[in-house]
């Protein structure tokens, strides 16, 4: 049965990724756990199922648009899909996630880091680009390695807490690429990265019988439609403004989580 309060909840954050690339989980799991009081194991299964095929939608239009860069995408995937496969073997071999006390303490760090990030990335970015242009030989060298590393801690951010693969994502790519990643860019090479990864991380969740099924039907019937609009709207809109307040709402979520 569908619950139009999730569809609407879906339909939110759907729109805010087609046109961002955030908020898969960096929306969608402080809502889950605030406003509709989910467990934190289930949301996050959830979450990531949820992530996983929203933003398989927004990636056909991106794509198509010609908007992903493959070869920082597949950077990406070297660091990030190892890293949260570690964290699905662990927990379909019986590590009961529900009963970690820290796992609402873990995502509420992760939210105010991804917080951090947003607010930040512009001066990030500043940083990066004075780096890129001075010293560009030796800033190009060091984009490889430290990219799959970035993977890496994006892999056990999701794996772990559902967050990060887009807002966080975002931010590490504005710094490791501050002239390759213009904004389209930016927005479809982060949701084409996350889609494996969301259904990497989710694998151990479902075996261990963690996702929320009508729960997650629900965010779809919202999400798919809002997701299309939101990302064919992304060429022509910079929403600089969504990411400060996405900013401002994901403290306030991680200062809660924390509490």
């Amino acid at each position: 049965m569908i619950d139009v309060a999730y569809s609407v909840a879906g339909a939110l954050t759907g729109f805010v990724v087609g046109l961002t690339g955030v908020g898969g989980g960096a929306l969608m799991t402080p809502i889950l756990l605030f406003f509709f009081g989910v467990s934190p194991a289930t949301a996050i299964a959830t979450d990531l199922w949820f992530a996983a095929i929203t933003k398989l939608v927004a990636a056909r239009i991106h794509h198509q648009a010609g908007g992903v860069d493959w070869q920082v995408v597949k950077r990406l995937w070297l660091g990030s899909l190892p890293a949260a496969l570690i964290v699905v073997v662990l927990v379909s071999q019986g590590v009961k996630v529900q009963k970690v006390g820290w796992l609402t303490t873990a995502i509420g760090v992760v939210l105010l880091a991804t917080a951090a990030g947003l607010l930040l990335a512009p001066w990030l970015r500043g940083v990066a680009r004075g780096r890129r242009l001075t010293r560009p030989a030796e800033f190009k060298a060091m984009q490889p390695i430290l990219t799959v590393l970035a993977g890496g801690v994006l892999g056990l951010c999701v794996a772990l807490t559902s967050v990060g693969a887009g807002a966080l994502g975002s931010v590490m790519l504005l710094y490791l690429y501050p002239l390759r990643m213009q904004p389209h860019t930016l927005v479809a090479t982060d949701i084409v990265h996350a889609i494996p990864l969301a259904v990497v991380a989710g694998l151990g969740y479902l075996v261990a019988g963690m996702v929320h099924w009508d729960m997650l039907l629900s965010l779809l019937v919202g999400s798919i439609p809002a997701v299309i609009v939101g990302s064919f709207l992304a060429r022509s809109f910079a929403p600089v403004w969504l990411r400060f307040a996405l900013g401002a709402v994901l403290i306030a979520a991680g200062v809660k989580a924390l509490a």
